[in-house]
């Protein structure tokens, strides 16, 4: 009611377009579970303080064409993460604060959201966008200031110093990068002074978003419920005859229904000799009796990922060897999990303290293969990494493990010569007391748990 009152006195095509715009950022917020505004001011002001009296300049993706609109239009994971905004197109620009100093005036901290102007005829096709003109822009996206993307370059002009830093996406051979061509434009539209220095922001972006915040890891936490169901689905399904690709259909269709918009990568479900090969996904196969199937997927729930491995008898029974195998893997996991300590163990394979080391040490000295080696040489990949607004997040692994950090442990052990690949991925995080939590642990681990879910009792 109060918005067709205040449609009265107006045009009609006025009205039409404010209330279109109201149900596309109506849409917008119910699309994907955001975060509260002051959560992406804390980034960005997190950021700042990594900048060294610099500036950032992030870009949005533009929209999806082609081979990339395959699950449609996707954020970056910096700019979403900086800003909570989903569509294409903008640009973000971080001020970190400037003392004066040697004759250089002071500066405050500040930030400005780039919007691109409107195309009533793009809109046609793919709805409704926010303008820079909206005079609720600030308030929606919660940006201080929200400037049209014409105005970039002016704004580059007014505050950027001689000899300052940019702190970007650095265009570089065989890297993707949102930048390359706006960035390219400005400098040849001068909007950049001389003697301007060009830092890679990722790294520094990495660093920040290595730690997630309350709101994050309930995102992650819902991907992995809904990737949860999809698994407790897909193992009851699963016997002789069913193929990879209907496993692969009913777990998407699984978190698809719990809310969320896309796979967190490409769905591994290999049978037999498929299930030592590390990133199967033909997902063409037909399970055999006998057989081991291991699935390796979960779903993407705004923005968030999950990654969750299980591997089951197609038979619904482990044979002695498979159990053997399946056992040491499952031990070498929970042996990880024992040997972590807040503030002192690490992802990385080399250091001392490493969580990798005491598992592949354990694989290593268990179990023997056909030909009497040790299991070692089977454990080919890394035991852990970094999951958030990537299934594979950037960041440091050196670094000791602590409260806010999400990382999967999954050991593995991939015999070709006998067809059995046996790999287990659970989810977790480190809570603010600094206490190891697995994220997964509603779903079934050890052998006779599986067993007991395949035979629906």
């Amino acid at each position: 009611m109060q918005q067709r009152n205040r449609c009265r006195g107006n045009s009609l095509k006025t009205c039409v377009v404010v209330l279109a715009l109201g149900c596309l950022l109506a849409q917008a917020a119910s699309a994907l579970e955001r975060q509260a505004n002051s959560d992406y001011h804390a980034r960005r002001e997190k950021l700042a303080a990594k900048l060294n009296g610099g500036v950032a300049l992030i870009f949005a993706p533009p929209e999806a064409e082609g081979p990339n609109d395959l699950y449609g239009y996707r954020p970056d994971n910096n700019f979403y993460y900086l800003t909570g905004w989903p569509e294409p197109g903008a640009a973000l620009l971080v001020v970190a604060a400037l003392p004066e100093k040697d004759g250089v005036t002071a500066r405050a901290y500040s930030e400005i959201l780039f919007l691109p102007s409107r195309n009533a005829s793009q809109e046609r096709w793919t709805g409704p966008k926010l303008g820079a003109d909206d005079p609720k822009a600030s308030q929606l996206t919660g940006v201080d200031r929200v400037e049209s993307l014409d105005n970039l370059r002016t704004e580059l002009v007014k505050i950027l110093p001689a000899r300052g830093t940019v702190y970007t996406d650095v265009p570089a051979a065989g890297v993707p990068s949102n930048s390359a061509t706006p960035l390219g434009w400005l400098q040849n539209a001068n909007a950049f002074p001389v003697g301007t220095s060009y830092n890679d922001v990722r790294p520094l972006m990495a660093s920040v978003r290595t730690v997630k915040d309350p709101g994050e890891i309930e995102l992650v936490r819902k991907a992995t419920n809904a990737s949860i169901a999809a698994h407790f689905a897909a193992i009851r399904t699963i016997k002789p005859g069913i193929t990879e690709r209907e496993i692969s259909a009913l777990m998407q269709y699984e978190w698809g229904k719990r809310g969320c918009e896309r796979p967190a990568y490409a769905p591994i479900v290999g049978s037999g000799f498929n299930s030592t090969v590390l990133h199967y996904s033909d997902d063409s196969g037909t399970f055999q009796s006998g057989d081991l199937v291991v699935m390796d997927a979960a779903g993407e729930y705004s923005l968030y990922a999950s990654d969750i491995t299980r591997t089951v008898p197609v038979s619904g029974k482990f044979t002695a060897r498979q159990r053997e195998i399946y056992d040491i893997v499952l031990e070498s996991q929970k042996v990880a999990i024992a040997a972590f300590q807040a503030g002192k163990s690490t992802l990385q394979r080399t250091t001392p303290d490493s969580l990798y080391k005491v598992a592949y040490d354990y694989i290593n000295t268990h179990g023997k293969d056909s030909h009497g080696e040790p299991l070692g040489k089977y454990f080919i990949h890394g035991l852990s990494h970094w999951v958030g607004l990537n299934v594979h997040d950037d960041g440091d692994y050196s670094v000791p493990l602590g409260p806010g950090m999400v990382f999967t442990i999954e050991p593995g052990i991939y015999i070709p010569e006998e067809k059995l690949g046996v790999r287990i991925e659970d989810m977790f995080y480190v809570d603010p007391s600094g206490k190891l939590v697995r994220m997964t642990e509603s779903l079934p681990q050890t052998a006779e748990e599986i067993e007991r879910l395949m035979s629906h009792k």
